[in-house]
């Protein structure tokens, strides 16, 4: 999946890249990697929000480089998260669902027996993430760096499951199951059985995990470190002060497609942690021997909540939206897995590049091991590559990113539009979805679209290209087969409601 490009791609880098020397040549660089939770593409001030007010976020993209065309590598969380600590698909790992906070572990991948009532049979997702996977942390702690993992983790609760197993030496706060916060943001968390996790009436969950994140970066000041900030920011439970849920609401204009002043107030809080962070960076005199990268793990949410902590006045309305892309969260749409990625390298990177290379999370693995200096070792396939010449020359190595979501089905996109079992492919401007068992009798629909022209995916060109068609389609099946990947089928046992005659009542011969 990552043949190089050729020279006339289109998806280098607008800006040029300046390389420079560090200020320590003798010390390797921190990494400090911040994965905000559900934060669309378009949800910051860089990418184009009028309504998300993010001055912090902004700042990093103005020192450093903005991907316009960076992925992640499912529209769930649990999936992105696993690609990024191991460099490998979902497809491949097969946790392609977020289902960490289940008490039963499941380590192998299946298909799994699905009832009558639904027309496909889905995958049954692993929700643990395996020991035997070498991770991101272990790497970076076998090259000497202090290592730490703070806030939401949602691959695993349990031992040997914790972040202290994957290769983290602190991690902080323990939540139970790994879930997001179930009594919402504010202090006092008194549905947290962590209790060290405390703070003054009315703080923000994230904002004391930056405190803590500040401590262990005074502590460590000596050492190379490698911070894992993934903030439980802006998943639901959707509230907010009531102080900030006015001042956003005086700022709503219903034309602009993102206007939810609940989640504008939600944004502004992760911003603050982000430059909090930022701050204890520079207090400690390391903001220029430490790289910094800020991105999210799916696409905002495009739907309205079911449950809200704030008036009925805005249960209508939509969390975000993702405009011009197309649905959200739970979608292999554009709007589904396109995110944002920023990555600030003081004296390497030039300050305000963009860059409109392909990018997976995949490829953020082996990307801040090349960055940092730590060789991969050879007995290691990655299903990620490194970016590190698209940021310093814009060398691209990719043309190409398949995803896979064999979850979803009727009920799915009852709330989110595209979550139906399905597989995409990405080449160059190209893009194939294939939807499992989505047509009566049973057989796949394929959709085409040409992003370039067509970046919200409203015209199919399946039929006027048959050629593209047929290539990518062919493409997509050896990545699958490569990954091993667990195929959804429909379900031969599915009677649809209200439907006559013998469908349905075939005795269950499926195991």
């Amino acid at each position: 999946m990552s043949e190089p490009a050729p020279k006339a791609a289109g998806l280098l880098l607008v800006l040029s890249f300046a390389l420079a020397c560090t200020g320590n040549s003798d010390r390797p660089p921190n990494v400090v990697f911040i994965l905000a939770d559900d934060v669309g593409w378009r949800d910051t001030t860089p990418y184009g929000s009028r309504f998300h007010p993010t001055p912090n976020i902004s700042r990093l993209s103005e020192q450093g480089v903005r991907f316009t065309n960076a992925y992640a590598a499912s529209p769930f969380c649990s999936p992105t998260r696993s690609s990024i600590m191991t460099g490998l698909h979902p497809a491949r790992t097969g946790i392609t669902a977020p289902g960490a906070h289940v008490k039963q572990p499941v380590l192998k991948k299946s298909l799994r027996r699905a009832p009558r009532t639904e027309p496909v049979r889905t995958a049954q997702t692993v929700n643990r993430l395996d020991p035997a996977y070498e991770t991101l942390a272990e790497r970076f702690r076998d090259a000497g760096y202090a290592t730490a993992h703070f806030g939401k983790w949602h691959l695993g609760y349990g031992r040997p499951y914790e972040p202290e197993d994957h290769g983290f030496d602190f991690a902080w706060p323990h939540v139970p199951r790994d879930a997001a916060p179930p009594g919402g943001y504010f202090a006092p968390w008194n549905t947290i059985s962590d209790p060290t996790l405390v703070g003054e009436a009315g703080e923000h969950m994230d904002l004391r995990i930056a405190e803590e994140i500040d401590r262990f970066i005074s502590e460590n000041r000596d050492t190379p470190f490698f911070i894992n900030f993934w903030p439980f920011s802006v998943h639901a439970p959707w509230h907010a002060r009531p102080e900030d849920l006015e001042r956003h609401r005086k700022r709503m204009v219903l034309e602009d497609p993102q206007h939810n002043p609940v989640y504008a107030a939600m944004m502004e809080s992760l911003d603050e942690a982000v430059g909090r962070v930022v701050a204890s960076l520079e207090a400690a005199g390391l903001s220029e021997e430490t790289i910094l990268v800020f991105s999210s793990d799916n696409g905002g949410v495009a739907s309205a909540p079911r449950v809200l902590f704030y008036p009925k006045e805005f249960e209508s309305l939509a969390i975000t939206s993702n405009a011009p892309l197309r649905a959200g969260k739970a979608s292999l749409y554009e709007g589904g897995t396109r995110v944002p990625l920023i990555f600030v390298w003081p004296g390497k990177l030039a300050k305000g590049g963009v860059a409109q290379a392909l990018v997976s999370s995949t490829d953020l693995h082996p990307t801040l091991l090349d960055m940092a200096g730590i060789p991969v070792p050879k007995r290691s396939a990655l299903d990620g590559v490194s970016q590190l010449d698209t940021l310093l020359r814009g060398a691209s190595p990719r043309r190409s990113i398949f995803w896979h979501l064999p979850h979803g089905g009727p009920r799915g996109e009852r709330d989110h539009e595209g979550y139906w079992p399905s597989s995409a492919i990405r080449r160059d401007n190209w893009k194939l979805i294939r939807r499992y068992a989505a047509n009566a009798d049973g057989s796949n629909q394929q959709f085409l679209y040409d992003l370039e022209a067509d970046v919200g995916e409203t015209h199919d060109l399946a039929q006027t290209r048959p050629t593209i068609l047929k290539e990518l389609s062919e493409q997509l099946d050896q990545a699958l087969q490569e990954a091993e990947a667990v195929i959804p089928v429909r379900n031969s046992r599915y009677r649809q409601r209200g439907a006559r005659g013998p469908e349905g009542l075939q005795p269950d011969r499926e195991r």
